[in-house]
């Protein structure tokens, strides 16, 4: 880890006021910065700013610097929120891990995190050491010929599938964005994986009421139960009601370079009989425009059948 320095802002001015590197739980920068992937000369532990709270009165809103642990144990937080949290990374990292630094964690893979091998993300134009090297990890859509790492987050995937935004605050003023807007594609620039500008602060996380929602969950595929990034993912809401879907959200982790909105299949569904056979027929077309590299074809029969296992545990909760 190369030298740097740290300062502690009080105020949320302040911390506008001071170029450097937001520290929040530090789960993933102190990791980053372990290994020479990130080198920050200026660090700004955030932690005492106000940026806390949760508030479930109409919807959800999430105050950045709540620890992920903490908003898993609340009442009245979405199934598929509370799901997706607590199957992500360990107890310990947990409790140190806050909101607004899981959404940002940065889109990593193995060649990333090794400043040896090339790294369109770590830096830009050295190439795409995944694409013919080991990718039994990566994505298969949303990629190009740039990158092909998979999004990390889980509850950024519960978060898109349920319409959230997220609050930036700069000294310009603030601004709110739909999550599945702000995360960017890799295309050409892929080191660019959001539209965070520079200055701007994560201060809250917005999930508009949807009184249905609490028939949801999070399934998530790995090679072990615990510690360990998604194969696949699914975060699945549905309205049910006389047995026939009314409506419908869906989104997969684990096999796209963004958190990945299932639009089609929520299509499929709506006015749907809530049966395993109109499930099997909705997930069908969940793969739709998937690129599979040498190594991960089997995420694409993998991604519908996650999705099936989520949409059934739902249906059959129905009847």
């Amino acid at each position: 880890m190369r030298p740097f320095e740290l300062t502690a802002p009080e105020t949320v001015e302040a911390a506008l006021a001071s170029p450097g590197t937001f520290l929040a739980g530090g789960t993933t920068l102190v990791d980053l910065m372990k290994l020479n992937v990130l080198t920050p000369q200026h660090v700004l532990d955030i932690n005492e700013l106000p940026l806390r709270g949760l508030d479930t009165s109409d919807g959800l809103r999430i105050g950045a610097l709540e620890r992920m642990s903490e908003v898993a144990g609340q009442p009245g937080v979405y199934p598929v929120i509370t799901r997706a949290l607590l199957q992500s990374a360990s107890q310990q990292l947990r409790n140190m891990a806050s909101i607004g630094g899981n959404l940002l964690q940065r889109t990593r893979c193995t060649y990333f995190r090794d400043v040896e091998m090339p790294c369109n993300r770590r830096q830009p134009g050295s190439g795409c050491s995944a694409i013919s090297g080991a990718n039994r990890m990566h994505a298969v859509l949303g990629t190009s010929d740039s990158c092909v790492a998979t999004h990390a987050s889980d509850l950024a995937v519960a978060l898109v599938a349920l319409d959230a935004e997220i609050r930036l605050v700069s000294a310009e003023g603030s601004r709110t964005v739909k999550l599945a807007e702000f995360y960017r594609l890799p295309g050409d620039t892929p080191e660019v994986e959001n539209d965070l500008r520079p200055g701007e602060l994560v201060t809250e996380v917005l999930v508009p009421r949807l009184d249905w929602a609490s028939r949801s969950t999070y399934v998530k595929v790995r090679d072990r139960q615990s510690y360990e990034f998604a194969l696949c993912s699914a975060a699945v809401a549905l309205h049910i009601e006389d047995s026939r879907i009314v409506d419908a959200r869906v989104a997969v982790g684990g096999v796209a370079t963004v958190p990945w909105r299932l639009h089609a299949v929520e299509a499929a569904l709506r006015g749907a009989p809530a049966t395993p056979e109109a499930v099997e027929t909705a997930a069908s077309v969940a793969a739709d425009g998937a690129r599979p590299l040498a190594d991960n074809g089997f995420k694409v029969s993998l991604l519908k059948r996650t999705v099936v296992r989520a949409m059934l545990e739902l249906t059959e909760e129905s009847r």
